[in-house]
């Protein structure tokens, strides 16, 4: 092993920066992070064995505990559980013989759940050792223990397994005319760049993460910072339940995305650019790095570009599984080989990002419409959408609809004219912009896709009303309070607690008090907490119970109070230890009626 892990740190430089990186290779080698690698690795990376241990326990893709020489982990994301993901998890369970969150007794195959694989058009999905499973069915499982059972290698299961669709549906101004390599950057320096960056102003783009701050505000405060050494991130971490049109932008429009990253390069004067990948696109680690290879043989990338005074370069770094990475600051955070947990601020990544240095952080589809803006100017871009929301949007779009896949529209479209391209009847409500967006009803389909109206990230999930509501909640809870960092009190604990009353008014034990302080905790949650991910945990409730009391109301007992739990079951360890089990070790809880 000593020798393993001294080339890994060598080929890495033995930059502590490249930490995750390092941890990644030993965990695909030896299936966890054994001791031995973390006490060489402290000495090797000149940093603290405390903070290498701190980071794999934050990565639910590490682990301290050996896993199966096979790991599988199936998507838990909403949209696999309408697709039967509980019975086929159960079945898959059965079939090779290991509990669920547990290793096989001889080491072979592990079997656990996992947060969403950005798969949510082609599931119940999963992974197997990182690689996708699409369609899965009780066939396909059938097949995959077969293939454990025999010690098949991974690389040599039929592809099939392992087929991803774009399923592109609908395409606009961005999809339906591609950028051909180099063109942007030529017309670029053609027209000068101080003339591109007016003409991305012109243009009105704003950030497609779903913030919406304006691009070429963005570039153009982090080109004036007096530092010298400046960064540009991709941010490819789509970790929102239900997104996944990053992952078909990557797979099919990799140059387009790239080209955008060297303009805005060139504008603020960067040298180097990093593409931070989420740890479940693995399938798309390897094209992306033959695109990026080639884009170095063409002189798009390296030095002297296309001739110019201007070299950069881009790398790509892999995620190893934690939501909160797709903040920005967090993102920053893990690549430089660190927890992902958000910094405070200001100061903003513009003036103090990477390594402290200004840099821009923008996510796929923004610099993919960069790269359309560089080539074709700000006019044409500028004349659709509305007065507030220029330009297009592209739909990560599932549920309950005929034709999920990937749709682009003009800003302005209103979510009914989207749900009758899709093929969505009968609809109870759309989940926009994810578990941390907003819960639209049936009524509210007039509404637009607009910044000023539904601002998204880019997802759409549709329920129909043969869904149970509280079952949705529950899920986009459970996420949350399985992807809080635990930085900061309000999020760590509120999205527990947040988890734990919602648990129990849909267990059929919550009184009307109940009901008053979730929508308290959810409020305080909101309010206080350290970053986004704690500010819209809350969403999934507030929305529903806005709209849907009655639902929440439905599940309540005829009580004042009822307490949370057994104090009386709560004492069994005790009466065990005591040796007792008379009346007077008992407790007694009576439930208040009303008057």
């Amino acid at each position: 092993m000593r020798h393993v892990i001294q080339e890994l740190a060598a080929q890495h430089s033995y930059q502590a920066t490249q930490l995750l990186a390092i941890l990644r290779a030993v965990q695909g080698r030896y299936h966890y992070i054994p001791a031995a690698a973390i006490e060489q690795l402290a000495e090797l990376l000149n940093i603290p064995r405390t903070h290498i241990i701190g980071v794999v326990e934050f990565y639910s893709f590490f682990h301290l505990q050996p896993q199966g020489e096979y790991e599988l982990l199936i998507s838990d994301s909403i949209t696999d559980q309408m697709l039967g993901k509980a019975e086929l998890m159960a079945y898959l369970s059965e079939r090779l013989q290991v509990p669920v969150g547990g290793v096989h007794a001889d080491g072979v195959v592990s079997l656990d759940n996992t947060s969403c694989t950005g798969l949510c058009d082609q599931g119940p999905a999963g992974l197997v050792n990182g690689r996708a499973l699409t369609r899965l069915d009780k066939a396909k499982i059938d097949q995959i223990a077969d293939l454990i059972s025999q010690r098949k290698p991974v690389a040599e299961w039929p592809a099939e397994l392992f087929v991803v669709s774009d399923n592109i549906q609908k395409t606009a101004l961005l999809l339906s005319q591609t950028v051909a390599p180099g063109a942007a950057l030529q017309a670029m320096f053609s027209r000068g760049k101080a003339a591109t960056l007016a003409a991305l102003e012109q243009s009105g783009l704003r950030g497609r993460g779903g913030a919406g701050f304006k691009t070429a505000m963005k570039w153009r405060f982090c080109a004036e910072e007096a530092d010298a050494v400046r960064y540009v991130v991709c941010n490819a971490d789509e970790g929102e339940p239900g997104t996944f049109k990053d992952r078909v932008l990557l797979n099919s429009y990799a140059e387009q995305v790239f080209e955008g990253m060297t303009v805005c390069a060139a504008l603020i004067g960067a040298s180097q650019g990093f593409l931070y990948l989420r740890g479940e696109y693995l399938f798309l680690y390897e094209p992306l790095q033959a695109v990026l290879a080639r884009r170095r043989a063409t002189g798009l990338l390296g030095n002297a570009i296309l001739g110019q005074d201007f070299s950069f370069d881009i790398s790509i770094c892999l995620g190893a599984g934690a939501y909160i990475c797709g903040e920005e600051s967090a993102l920053i955070e893990s690549l430089e080989g660190k927890m992902g947990i958000p910094r405070n601020r200001p100061p903003y990544p513009v003036t103090h990002g990477y390594l402290g240095k200004p840099t821009v952080v923008n996510n796929v589809e923004t610099f993919l419409a960069a790269a359309h803006i560089a080539l074709n100017g700000g006019e044409g871009f500028a004349s659709i959408g509305t007065d507030k929301s220029k330009g297009t949007k592209i739909l990560s779009i599932s549920g309950d609809c005929r034709r999920p896949g990937i749709y682009e529209y003009p800003f302005g479209t209103s979510v009914q004219t989207i749900l009758n391209d899709c093929g969505a009847d009968d609809v109870l409500g759309v989940q926009v912009g994810g578990p941390s967006g907003t819960f639209i009803s049936a009524q509210e389909l007039h509404r637009l896709l607009a910044f000023e109206d539904l601002a998204t990230g880019g997802s759409f999930i549709i329920f129909n009303t043969r869904r149970n509501l509280l079952d949705i909640v529950n899920n986009f809870t459970h996420f949350f309070a399985h992807e809080s960092c635990g930085f900061c009190t309000p999020c760590r604990v509120g999205t527990s607690l947040l988890k734990k009353q919602l648990d129990k008014i849909i267990s059929g034990h919550g009184s009307a008090g109940d009901v008053v302080a979730l929508e308290e905790l959810c409020q305080l949650v909101k309010n206080q907490s350290h970053c986004g991910l704690g500010q819209t945990a809350a969403n999934p409730i507030l929305t529903t119970l806005e709209r849907f009391p009655e639902v929440y109301q439905s599940q309540l007992k005829k009580i004042s109070y009822e307490p949370g739990f057994d104090l009386d079951a709560a004492l069994e360890t005790a009466r065990r230890m005591a040796n007792r089990n008379d009346p007077a070790a008992h407790l007694a809880q009576i439930e208040a009626e009303h008057d």
